[in-house]
């Protein structure tokens, strides 16, 4: 899969066979058969690692966390890291998920759906909790942190001016800012008054 990721990103999915694929690890034709059933199941295996991991990360976070602050502080948290962690998967995504079959693009998308849904039931818990403002759209909430934390793909570098941490520390500072309730979080508190 990591000769798979890199060769897609340089040449792209369509110039890429599993000869060259087997070339670049030095195995057989029969040892790709073995792990995977075409290149198409390959490339979905590849979207599918992301989304797994942080589809896995946000249900722990709601089966660990009792509030919904903490929860979606951690679900944001290991979010933006699969920007990290699966950079070369992500980028393989963005580039080449147009050739996944139909059957394959059904799965993935119901992962994100699922992964959204939570995200959806977070805002909602926090808005019945009295935690999160009342007046802020739980959809549009929940567009706005999948955009805002998708987006990371685009400009992050692992080489840049700040880490994974400090870029997710940013993230779920704006967010907590823009959605904690006067309640859990008085506006005078975070004017510094």
């Amino acid at each position: 899969m990591q000769s798979a990721l890199v060769l897609f990103e340089q040449h792209g999915y369509h110039g890429v066979s599993v000869n060259d694929i087997v070339e670049n690890v030095g195995t057989s034709k029969g040892g790709f058969y073995h792990h995977f059933t075409s290149k198409d199941e390959l490339l979905f295996v590849i979207h599918d690692a992301f989304i797994s991991y942080a589809l896995e990360k946000a249900t722990i976070a709601t089966n660990t966390y009792q509030t919904p602050t903490k929860k979606l502080q951690a679900i944001v948290n290991d979010f933006v890291k699969v920007f990290d962690l699966y950079k070369s998967h992500i980028a393989v995504f963005y580039q080449e998920s147009n050739y996944l079959q139909p059957k394959y693009k059904k799965l993935i998308k119901r992962k994100r759906d699922q992964f959204k849904n939570i995200i959806i039931a977070v805002i909602d818990e926090g808005k019945k909790r009295g935690e999160f403002r009342r007046d802020i759209p739980t959809d549009i909430t929940s567009m706005a942190i999948l955009g805002m934390v998708n987006w990371t793909y685009k400009w992050f570098k692992r080489d840049g001016s700040k880490t994974i941490d400090e870029i997710s520390d940013v993230y779920i500072d704006l967010l907590l800012h823009a959605i904690l309730s006067e309640t859990a979080y008085p506006r005078k508190h975070m004017l510094g008054l």
